[in-house]
């Protein structure tokens, strides 16, 4: 990530300026936005702000991906891989770990998860030795799943993405589908809802 430089507004103090590049580098926050935020911080009651420095701290620290599936989790394995609830005939194959939280929260799919990492795009230098692919060919050759289900970006490294891991698993017998209808082109599943997730998954189709 580029180091933004420090604002160098009139008569603005350097620990201020320093904190609102710190949050102008976090996603979706832009110049406006972490100027703000740094006023209302630096404002705040110190214990306010002490408590919530620890709590950044201590889910950096705690938070890792799962060994398993990749998903972000305090334990390991975690708890949507231990859960002998969850079908483990169905991998649903995701390229992110926020999208298991947001197929989560869509409530429609009972199966296990994989978290690639990543779509391909050999532009930017990611090849399929840069995903968790290898990963997912493991778990297939050790447990009986009969379906993975590709809830990849409709975008074009998704989609070659997708057409990839078809090709790929193909020779393995197992089922491989994709999310259909519902899913706005070109975007990732952070910008589609519950219902629209729901109604995604029960429509997903086979690729090849």
């Amino acid at each position: 990530m580029a180091t933004l430089p420090a604002p160098s507004l009139p008569g603005l103090p350097p620990p201020l300026a320093e904190l609102i590049r710190a949050l102008g580098t976090l996603p979706g926050i832009g110049p406006r936005s972490a100027e703000r935020l740094a006023l209302h911080l630096v404002q705040s009651e110190l214990g306010t702000v002490r408590q919530l420095a620890q709590a950044l701290i201590s889910a950096r620290e705690r938070i890792l991906p799962c060994a398993q599936c990749g998903a972000l989790t305090e334990c390991q394995p975690c708890a949507l891989c231990t859960d002998e609830r969850r079908d483990p005939a169905q991998v649903c194959v995701v390229a992110r770990p926020v999208d298991v939280l947001l197929l989560e929260k869509a409530g429609s799919f009972r199966g296990r998860y994989h978290v690639l990492g990543g779509t391909l795009s050999p532009l930017n230098g990611i090849e399929p030795e840069d995903l968790r692919i290898e990963a997912l060919e493991t778990r297939l050759a050790a447990g009986p799943v009969h379906e993975v289900i590709l809830a990849l970006p409709t975008d074009v490294e998704g989609d070659a993405t997708a057409f990839y891991l078809a090709q790929r698993l193909a020779p393995r017998g197992v089922k491989v589908s994709r999310l259909a209808h519902g899913l706005p082109a070109g975007t990732g599943l952070d910008f589609a809802d519950e219902l629209t997730l729901s109604r995604a998954l029960e429509g997903r189709q086979l690729i090849l």
